[in-house]
């Protein structure tokens, strides 16, 4: 083909990848997806998706020690661990085979390669054959990275969690972040016996303080071992047998499986960005403006393989919104990263929207009044669990503008949702205070708060 192939060529069919080749291709574009792996990136394969099936099974195997402690005759559960992820690789294939479909309607070419930027406007594919488009969307994600130890090659990354085909007895999770922390809750819940190795004072830094100190209290009862403040030096692994080594040159007791939750790093480096020039920061995130334009004109990028919030759902909203704007006609088209609600998905979950109560004081200083709620829920109180729920709200100024809402505990994550578009159309406190609660329910502690 001469001049152009394209309108468009998206590199990386992840949630980002996807999302902008399907908002561009019904603007009328003409759209190609490189793609070598399997539809959905990490989110669908080896993230959000498989993760939650997972957290939904640990959850089960909650409620029936639960029920047990009730009055039902519940025998002691056997997890088929095999069993469940036949059921969960399906779920996954119907996803990938949505997405198939989704792409065949719309005319989009999915090529099953490597894409490699040449230049603004020509990409390289693993097989030598170049695309031309006078738009190119960057959307390659991030992987899992192992700390700088030694031995550390003996360990899983967080990926490897689920060729899991059996709860190993015991476990060592090394991060403190939210992988750590849904791992390590999955994981005692199906079965194992699980150590946390945080090199932090505490566990999730970007959450607020007090929530996350009750959820590792919770973690506590519930069994997990908290080594904070731990400096990881080495590993030693043989057998299948795994032994930490601390800066003191301690030693642990020995672990069945080492599952490294790190951190991840941007996979700008598969993509050729560097080589065109693209801005990239210190840890290799493209760095992109408010319109996800790159330093290269034509080229954008977004999801993990940026500097911007990695989260799944970001990563789509910002791919719709750039086709908007660069097929769609609407200039000013771009996503708003303030405010946006996620939860991470331990036991029980915790979610956050708005500032903390430290990043409200830096910012707004004595202006700050905070509303808090600490309960057990009924079927905990009910079954004498001791599993605590700690909700919070982050106020500021005369009129009590709510700038910050945080949940820890039951049905978090469903509950956070609505209150996240309160929060982002500007309500007070005397709005929640003026709204009737739902009783009983977890819920109604949001609007009960005094």
């Amino acid at each position: 083909m001469s001049g152009t192939d394209f309108d468009l060529i998206v590199i990386g069919g992840g949630s980002g990848g996807l999302a902008g080749a399907f908002r561009a291709a019904a603007h009328g574009a003409r759209v190609a997806v490189l793609e070598p792996g399997e539809l959905g990136g990490t989110c669908v394969n080896v993230g959000c998706v498989p993760k939650k099936a997972m957290w939904l099974a640990a959850d089960l195997s909650q409620k029936l020690a639960l029920a047990a402690q009730l009055g039902f005759a519940v025998p002691p559960p056997q997890f088929d661990w095999i069993e469940f992820v036949t059921h969960r690789q399906r779920y996954i294939a119907n996803i990938h085979n949505s997405y198939q479909q989704r792409l065949d309607a719309n005319g989009i070419a999915l090529l099953r390669t490597r894409g490699c930027l040449l230049s603004r406007d020509t990409v390289e594919t693993s097989e030598g054959v170049r695309l031309r488009a006078p738009h190119i969307l960057v959307a390659t994600g991030g992987r899992a990275q192992r700390p700088d130890v030694a031995g550390a090659e003996h360990g899983m990354v967080s990926d490897d969690f689920f060729n899991l085909c059996a709860a190993p007895e015991r476990v060592a999770v090394v991060g403190g972040g939210y992988i750590a922390v849904e791992l390590a809750g999955v994981l005692q819940s199906l079965g194992s016996r699980v150590d946390m190795f945080v090199r932090g004072r505490r566990l999730l830094n970007g959450f607020d303080e007090e929530l996350s100190l009750q959820l590792a209290e919770d973690y506590r009862q519930y069994g997990v071992k908290l080594h904070l403040d731990y400096a990881l030096r080495s590993v030693r692994g043989a057998a299948s047998k795994f032994v930490l080594r601390d800066a003191s040159n301690d030693d642990s007791a020995p672990f069945d499986a080492l599952i490294f939750a790190t951190g991840r790093c941007p996979n700008s480096d598969v993509c050729g960005a560097a080589g065109i020039g693209i801005e990239l920061d210190p840890s290799g995130h493209v760095h992109v403006d408010e319109f996800q334009n790159t330093s290269v004109e034509g080229v954008y990028a977004v999801g993990d393989v940026t500097d911007r919030v990695a989260l799944t759902p970001v990563a789509i909203a910002a791919a719709r919104r750039l086709m908007d704007r660069v097929f769609g006609g609407d200039a000013e088209s771009r996503l708003d990263y303030s405010d946006i609600a996620t939860v991470i998905f331990s036991h029980p979950p915790i979610g956050r929207v708005g500032l903390t109560e430290d990043e409200a004081r830096a910012r707004f200083g004595d202006a700050v009044r905070v509303y808090r709620s600490g309960f057990r829920p009924m079927l905990h109180a009910l079954a004498d669990s001791p599993q605590r729920s700690l909700f919070k709200l982050v106020c500021v100024g005369e009129e009590e503008r709510v700038v910050g809402i945080h949940l820890l505990g039951e049905g978090a994550d469903e509950i956070l949702q609505g209150f996240a578009v309160a929060l982002k159309r500007g309500i007070a406190k005397r709005d929640l205070d003026e709204t009737v609660a739902i009783h009983p329910t977890s819920a109604e502690e949001v609007v009960l708060m005094r």
